[in-house]
């Protein structure tokens, strides 16, 4: 026999399938399409559904489900229900709509999303407005993970939109550069990537507390809130009080539940001061010569997240100048530059690389940034764009600079124009910056300080000596100005690869990555390892990170 709830189930079932027999028979005969708004996931959106408030959305048996441009998507018991035809044609006063027709138990299930429509229309538009004097309170209180995750422990409040702010403001408060939520079996985690690495906040989030900020980074992201199986991007801006904080909101589906990252990108930790970027005098005098020509391509190499863009960022405010014309197409734009045209890529547009460099040139600018250089024909227009009087900036994936020039081979860029249009190749990473005012010196035994000695003999000559000559060096410990971590903030390493006339005739020969290592210490390149180590003895970073980045240094060990 079954049990009563088996029974009840079953017949609810049975009801709700007769319910959408019912619907699906309508449709076709209205000529109409039918939506199932619950067995199938519909996309959507809290923008589409504010155009009708509940009240009157409920009179009406409808909802709007989804707004693209001028095309909406209203779903309705019976659009031509006296109420339903009055709304429908008031709306189609803006918009082009597409009516659909759904079951009652649909609508009941998508007018539950009213709760979250709910409050100022501020509350969706994009911007979180955090009131400057409580942020700062919160920041001086968050110094530490720790503190992050007490505050999140103690927080008591009915209001999701008030824990994800204590959140956002962690993050600023600990200079994070993304947020990572991540479901578990039991239990949300929040972790903060900070200077480069992933740390644990909180590990409590109760699954209906998780659920409810993921909703809420849905709704103000504008993505679509009963979509869990599929990616979603999108993007909001937490407004304090003299800037715009952007960020870029990514969730995927995971096993537990959904999977958030935030990328934060505050103007104020944008670094664009060429100087201030971490070079050597000899390696900075390289640079600024070469970005101030009036031709050439200058490629920025490394992975995702070793400051490429930053640093060429820093190139353009270093050759500003209300004379010339700089244009840039990039994916995304990251960073507002004053009196710089920059361009975003969309594909679906048809705007790429490729195609808005083409743009780009029909401009007459002085100088060009192109985010990255992905395929072949990037290649050649960015190249030739170099050879017929442009300076071109840009960037592409390869582990140290001499991998640039088999890399472009390898996309198709041919030998007689890559080799003339080739100005300087930069190889970077992040390291980060130990601690000012916690960092601890390290006692050197004498093998080590002669290990030391002979590395410096090594470098090539212009490498100047004397910030070295008394090596100091130190390691991290951790105090309430670095939340504890030892390290506060990051700077770059670097190698320079200048395209020489050997370089160039090299390049015609297609040589291998090994000859073109040679080559460029003949010419005195000094690598990222090698530039890293340097920071070392200044007492700027330590052994273990520069390790991290570049690997064993083998005479260290």
């Amino acid at each position: 026999m079954f049990q009563t709830k088996d029974l009840d189930e079953k017949l609810a079932a049975q009801r709700r399938t007769a319910e959408e027999a019912d619907a699906k028979r309508r449709a076709e005969a209205q000529g109409l399409p039918y939506l199932d708004l619950i067995s199938t996931k519909v996309p959507t959106e809290i923008k589409a559904m504010r155009l009708v408030p509940e009240e009157e959305a409920k009179k009406a048996f409808l909802v709007p489900l989804q707004l693209v441009r001028k095309k909406l998507v209203v779903a309705a018991l019976n659009p031509e229900q006296a109420e339903a035809k009055a709304v429908i044609q008031k709306l189609k006063e803006k918009y082009e709509v597409e009516v659909a027709i759904t079951s009652l138990s649909g609508l009941a299930h998508v007018w539950n999303y009213y709760q979250y429509a709910a409050g100022e229309a501020a509350e969706i538009s994009g911007k979180v407005e955090i009131d400057q004097a409580r942020l700062e309170a919160m920041k001086s209180k968050i110094t530490s993970l720790t503190q992050v995750a007490q505050t999140l422990a103690e927080f008591k409040g009915p209001r999701t939109s008030e824990l994800l702010e204590i959140v956002l403001a962690g993050a600023l408060a600990l200079r994070a550069s993304d947020i990572h939520f991540e479901p578990g079996a039991a239990k949300g985690m929040l972790r903060f990537r900070i200077d480069g690495l992933l740390h644990p906040a909180y590990t409590e989030f109760a699954p209906t507390v998780y659920k409810s900020l993921i909703t809420r980074v849905k709704l103000l992201s504008n993505l679509k809130l009963n979509i869990t199986d599929q990616p979603q991007d999108g993007r909001f801006t937490i407004d304090i009080e003299n800037r715009d904080i952007e960020i870029r909101t990514s969730i995927i589906p995971s096993e537990y539940g959904e999977t958030v990252v935030l990328r934060l990108l505050d103007p104020a930790s944008l670094k664009v001061d060429l100087e201030k970027l971490g070079w050597r005098a000899d390696d900075l005098a390289i640079v600024k010569v070469e970005i101030k020509k009036l031709n050439g391509l200058i490629l920025n190499t490394g992975p995702t997240g070793s400051g490429k863009t930053t640093t060429l960022y820093a190139f353009l405010k270093y050759v500003f100048h209300p004379e010339i014309k700089i244009i840039t197409v990039e994916d995304p734009v990251e960073y507002h530059l004053p009196g710089i045209s920059q361009t975003q890529v969309d594909p679906e547009a048809g705007y790429t690389f490729a195609s808005g460099l083409r743009s780009i040139l029909r401009q007459d600018p002085n100088i060009i940034l192109v985010g990255e250089i992905r395929d072949r024909e990037t290649a050649e227009i960015a190249m030739n764009a170099a050879l017929t009087g442009h300076i071109v900036f840009s960037t592409l994936h390869t582990n140290d600079a001499v991998g640039a020039i088999p890399r472009l081979i390898d996309l198709g860029a041919p030998p007689n124009v890559l080799a003339p249009s080739l100005s300087l190749i930069i190889a970077q990473r992040l390291l980060r910056v130990l601690c000012p005012h916690c960092k601890e010196r390290e006692e050197v035994d004498e093998k080590t300080m002669k290990k030391i000695a002979s590395f410096i003999e090594t470098l090539p000559p212009r490498v100047d000596r004397k910030p070295y000559a008394k090596p100091a060096i130190y390691r991290p410990k951790g105090c309430a100005k670095c939340g504890s971590i030892g390290y506060h903030g990051r700077t770059s390493t670097f190698e320079l690869l200048s395209v020489t006339e050997k370089v160039e005739a090299a390049i015609y020969e297609n040589p291998t990555e090994l000859q073109l290592k040679s080559l460029a210490r003949e010419q005195g390149m000094t690598t990222m390892q090698e530039d890293g180590i340097l920071k070392v003895l200044q007492g700027i970073t330590s052994f273990a990170e520069v390790e991290r980045l570049t690997g064993t240094i083998e005479w260290l060990n």
